[in-house]
């Protein structure tokens, strides 16, 4: 089961091509049913992004790119 520690701040969760984000809590809600292969399926998704259908449940992750500093030279 995921804790609410594996999903980031830097990601945004969308199910079923719904236009507003996801709560970490729904998404809690759902994985409590999930088999490991599905668990480890959606974890690969958190760190690269992307869409994935589990048990007929669509999830798209948009994973936020880090803000790099540029220091003068």
């Amino acid at each position: 089961m995921l804790k609410k520690q594996s999903i980031r701040s830097n990601q945004t969760i969308f199910i079923n091509k719904n236009d507003r984000p996801a709560t970490k809590d729904e998404i809690l809600a759902l994985s409590e049913f999930w088999t490991d292969r599905e668990e480890a399926l959606f974890r690969k998704l958190l760190k690269q992004g992307g869409s994935v259908k589990i048990q007929g449940t669509h999830f798209r992750v948009v994973v936020q790119e880090k803000m790099l500093k540029l220091r003068d030279m």
